[in-house]
C-alpha cells in the first residue's frame, strides 16, 4: 500500500496516524495548531472526520437517538453529539493544505456521498471507513470506486462484516485495502484490546493490518508493533484542558511523542530472524566456557575432573568434547590455565 509517496507494510515502518477527530472543540486555530503539533510527535499522517450532524442522523428527540449503551456521551442525543464533534466543512481546504505544507499527510473518514465528492475535490490521497460504518456496503462501494487505499476499522465487525466490506472493495476493483483492529469503547480496558487479532487480520484476510487504538498509553501500540501492525492511529489532542467529547481518551503531545517513540523502538527490537553474530555478540562469545587446565597435569599423566574443567573464558577447546578429552594421556607437562587443544594429547 502506497499513500502519497509513503509506502506502508513489508518492512516499512509504522504509519503513525494522529486522529484530531473532535479534539478542536469547535476552534479552526485549535485545529491547525493540532496539525502542527501532530508532526513535531513523529507521526506520519493526520486524519479528519467529514460529516455534518444531518449526514449522521436525524435531529429527533426519541429514545433510539439518545446514547445509552454504557459510553461517556450516554444521555447525549446523537444530533447533538455531532453538533458538537463535526468538523465544519469551509475549514477542510486549510486543514489539508496546513498538513501538507507541515509535510504530513492528510486524510479523512467520510460518512456519505457528500463527504466523498468534498473529499475528491481536495484530493485526498486514501479514505478511512469507520468502525460504525464497515456494514454501510454502499459507502464502502464508493470509497473504494475512488481508487485511491481504504482502511477499515473493524471495531464492531464479526468476520463476516470484514468479508463483505473486502468484497465490496474488490468489486470495485480496489485491492489496496487495509484492516485495523479495533475496540470501539471510549476509552477501551487494555484486557480487551486483543492484539493476537492484529497478525490473524493479516493472515487470514491477506491484507496489511493495524491497530485503531482507544487504551489509554502506550502498550497496546507495541504490541500491535510486534504483531505485525503496519497502521497504528491513536486520537490527539493540543491540550486535554480544551475538553470535548474526545478529550478523555486522546494523547496529548508529549503523551503522544512518547507514543511513537516507543514504536519506534519496538521496531528497532523486533529485529529479523537470523542466527548470525554480530561483532559485539562475537566478541562476547570471549566470555563462554572452554576448557582449560585448572590444576597442574604431568608428561603422560591423564585428563581427569581434577585437573580440566568448563571454565570462562571461552578460548579453549569447546565443552562439547569434555567427555572425548577425559582419560587421555597428555603429550607433555600442562600448568593451570593453560588453553586444552587436540594437540595436547597422546593418539
Amino acid at each position: 500500500m502506497k499513500i502519497n509517496n509513503v509506502e506502508i507494510g513489508k518492512n516499512n515502518p509504522v504509519f503513525i496516524i494522529a486522529e484530531l477527530s473532535a479534539n478542536h472543540n469547535g476552534s479552526l486555530e485549535v485545529a491547525l495548531e493540532t496539525i502542527k503539533a501532530a508532526k513535531r510527535t513523529g507521526a506520519d499522517a493526520v486524519k479528519i472526520q467529514t460529516y455534518t450532524p444531518d449526514t449522521m442522523t436525524l435531529d429527533v428527540k426519541k429514545p433510539d437517538f439518545m446514547l445509552s449503551q454504557g459510553t461517556i456521551w450516554d444521555g447525549q442525543y446523537l444530533h447533538d453529539l455531532y453538533k458538537e464533534a463535526y468538523t465544519p466543512w469551509e475549514w477542510h481546504e486549510q486543514l489539508f493544505k496546513t498538513a501538507e505544507e507541515e509535510g504530513l499527510i492528510c486524510f479523512s473518514s467520510p460518512f456519505d456521498a457528500t463527504a466523498v465528492d468534498l473529499l475528491e475535490s481536495l484530493n485526498a490521497p486514501a479514505y478511512k471507513i469507520a468502525s460504525f460504518e464497515i456494514t454501510d456496503i454502499p459507502l464502502i462501494e464508493l470509497v473504494a470506486s475512488k481508487g485511491k487505499p481504504v482502511i477499515i476499522s473493524t471495531g464492531i465487525a464479526k468476520r463476516e462484516d470484514i468479508e463483505l466490506a473486502l468484497n465490496a472493495c474488490h468489486r470495485m476493483g480496489n485491492n489496496n485495502v487495509a484492516l485495523l483492529k479495533c475496540t470501539s469503547s471510549y476509552p477501551a480496558p487494555i484486557d480487551e484490546a486483543n492484539m493476537v487479532m492484529v497478525k490473524d487480520l493479516a493472515e487470514r484476510f491477506n491484507v496489511i493490518s493495524g491497530l485503531s487504538d482507544h487504551t489509554m498509553g502506550n502498550t497496546v501500540p507495541v504490541v500491535a508493533t510486534c504483531f505485525g501492525a503496519k497502521i497504528i492511529e491513536k486520537h490527539f489532542i493540543l491540550n486535554k484542558e480544551i475538553g470535548g467529547p474526545d478529550a478523555s481518551f486522546s494523547m496529548d503531545e508529549k503523551e503522544f511523542t512518547s507514543m511513537v517513540n516507543a514504536v519506534r523502538e519496538a521496531e528497532k527490537a523486533i529485529g529479523i530472524v537470523d542466527y548470525s553474530l554480530t561483532e559485539k555478540q562475537r566478541k562476547g562469545r570471549d566470555f563462554s566456557r572452554s576448557l582449560y587446565v585448572v590444576k597442574d597435569i604431568n608428561k603422560g599423566e591423564l585428563i581427569s575432573e581434577e585437573n580440566v574443567r568448563s571454565i570462562r573464558p571461552g578460548f579453549g577447546m569447546h565443552p562439547k568434547h569434555y567427555s572425548v578429552v577425559l582419560g587421555k594421556k597428555v603429550r607433555s607437562s600442562l600448568i593451570k590455565g593453560t588453553r586444552l587443544s587436540f594437540e595436547d594429547l597422546e593418539e
